[in-house]
């Protein structure tokens, strides 16, 4: 199965759709309103990349879902029962664990547009035992360890999505594969669980030269963008300590400093591009390509090439 689409004003249908696309539950509203519910859910490999966007409050009773759950709220809230341990409640910007995989939920969705991405705990157990782990992982908290933890969770969620939808990657099953290994490995590194691992070992087992070679390419196809590292790790499927130590081992550099030497020569190019009488300045080309303080980029420019930017654009 690829994608999935539901569409429905009916309460009726929309709780036929949950229990057979999630698990058997009872669902509820005691608002007059109208009770649109719209789903999509992608597939990529083993990994099911949901979007919800619910119109009204919609309270829910579920049994276990047997899988890994994640939610990430981008409107509304998510109001969360757990299982002897009170109430949780996620509102936009929060990603975490919805649910524990072995025990029922119940809660309310307080007009919400969300994510829920899913997958088989077994990935987890398959991840944490390339470090020596043999005991099932449990994710023991429902929120990252940190806000940059969460930050780069839901990243990581979002890039998948794109991935699962673009025309160009939906086939792959290298990606496929890799994606829910990154996914898995993304939710070891920032919630916290009863894996005993040594985020170092898989972070240097990721350093290879295929992350080099996916990094640079989309360093490359976004050269006039202020992307971060997050960002780059996300496209080659890495952590971003990861992503690191494969530039120092197989390139000497970081991915910051690579990129701003692909600028520069960019930037050189089109110096020596430049014709007189078409109004190319050393500044306006600078700023072209992300130098956006021209002093700086004249001492860069020489201290790379030999020679001031100036003597370059008069040639």
């Amino acid at each position: 199965m690829r994608s999935l689409v539901f569409d429905s004003e009916d309460l009726g249908a929309t709780e036929e759709f949950l229990n057979d696309a999630y698990t058997h539950m009872e669902i509820g509203n005691d608002s007059p309103r109208s009770v649109r519910t719209r789903i999509r859910r992608d597939m990529l490999g083993p990994v099911s990349l949901d979007r919800l966007d619910l119109g009204f409050d919609m309270a829910y009773d579920a049994d276990p879902l047997n899988k890994v759950c994640l939610v990430t709220v981008h409107s509304g809230a998510v109001e969360e029962n757990y299982h002897n341990t009170g109430q949780n409640v996620f509102t936009p910007g929060d990603s975490g664990l919805l649910t524990p995989h072995d025990l029922p939920f119940s809660g309310v969705v307080r007009s919400s547009r969300y994510d829920i991405t899913m997958f088989e705990p077994e990935l987890l157990d398959r991840l944490a035992a390339t470090n020596g782990s043999t005991r099932p992982v449990r994710i023991s908290g429902r929120r990252p360890v940190s806000p940059t933890a969460n930050r780069q969770l839901t990243a990581v969620i979002t890039h998948l999505q794109r991935v699962a939808t673009d025309p160009a990657t939906v086939g792959s099953p290298l990606l496929a594969a890799t994606g829910a290994d990154y996914l898995a490995a993304t939710v070891l590194a920032t919630m916290p669980t009863t894996a005993v691992t040594e985020p170092a070992a898989t972070d240097r087992r990721d350093a290879h030269p295929e992350t080099v070679r996916r990094a640079v390419a989309y360093l490359e196809s976004h050269l006039h963008e202020d992307v971060t590292i997050t960002e780059v790790a996300a496209a080659a499927f890495v952590t971003p300590r990861a992503l690191q130590l494969a530039f120092r081992r197989h390139l000497g550099t970081t991915p910051l400093r690579y990129r701003r030497r692909l600028r520069l020569a960019g930037a050189h190019e089109d110096l020596r591009a430049a014709r007189a009488g078409d109004g190319q300045t050393v500044a306006t080309i600078a700023y072209r390509w992300g130098f956006t303080h021209p002093g700086r980029f004249a001492i860069a420019y020489r201290n790379h090439y030999g020679r001031p930017p100036s003597e370059v654009l008069h040639a």
